[in-house]
């Protein structure tokens, strides 16, 4: 597919009667095995890719770098890739187009830099610049407007789910195409977020949540995994290696 059939057909799964399921990769190698499996999509994790970078997750990998990575990340397989490029690396816009030209059909874009929470009517504007922007290359690239309210602990815990509501919604007017709120785990926030915003939900699976055969029950359209993946396959390897040095055996290669 080119890329604005990629940006169209991400768009389908996200509106369409099964709940997409999206196990993040981290470079090529791992979105090849992703897609093999028969997953329709793809995610990036930032915080995956920034590992292999030798980097922290928080925008502390230089947009170029990352770019390049999702870029190779986008090319090596057939179906749709969308990034996470964390909250834009200080320009939203800049970092969307950078994006479409790396070849992604849709990103992530979160509300929280450098552990602070962006004010609302910030992150609205940044939306709607990034929306007309995109809107003009003819590329119905896939915004997923993610809220830090859950996963930062961001203020009275009692508060949580108005506000994330009020946030995702007002991100969903400003021209977001799907709502992300990570940290949310019990199945009874999910159902009253699924209800209450107006767009497509996206729910981060962690130990703890929800089956995905649940979550579709309760409303969710979208799951991702973020680093989880990429720590699953670390853990293979530091229990490798970890055999290798104690007892000199390799039983875990395949």
């Amino acid at each position: 597919m080119e890329q604005k059939q990629k940006a169209e057909a991400l768009r389908r799964l996200h509106h369409g009667p099964d709940i997409l399921v999206l196990p993040n990769a981290w470079d090529a190698a791992s979105a090849k095995v992703i897609e093999q499996a028969g997953y329709p999509a793809i995610a990036t994790s930032s915080s995956g890719c920034a590992a292999v970078l030798g980097y922290k997750d928080g925008e502390i990998v230089p947009r170029a770098e990352m770019m390049l990575l999702v870029g190779r990340i986008a090319a090596s397989v057939e179906v749709p890739v969308t990034a996470d490029l964390e909250a834009g690396y200080g320009d939203p816009v800049g970092t969307a187009l950078a994006a479409l030209e790396a070849g992604v059909a849709g990103l992530n874009l979160e509300d929280r830099v450098q552990g602070e929470m962006v004010e609302t009517e910030l992150q609205v504007s940044r939306i709607r610049a990034i929306r007309a922007a995109v809107d003009t290359t003819g590329i119905p690239l896939l915004l997923n407007a993610r809220s830090d309210i859950y996963w930062a602990g961001d203020g009275d815990e009692g508060s949580r789910l108005e506000r994330t509501i009020e946030r995702l919604n007002a991100y969903r007017a400003a021209g977001a195409d799907c709502l992300f709120a990570p940290g949310v785990r019990d199945a009874e926030t999910i159902e009253l977020l699924a209800k209450a915003v107006n767009g497509p939900l996206n729910i981060l699976a962690q130990p703890g949540s929800p089956s995905i055969v649940e979550m579709k029950a309760l409303g969710v359209t979208r799951v991702s995994f973020g680093s989880g993946p990429s720590r699953v396959a670390l853990a293979a390897l530091r229990g490798f290696v970890r055999e290798l040095r104690e007892y000199g055996t390799f039983g875990a290669l395949v």
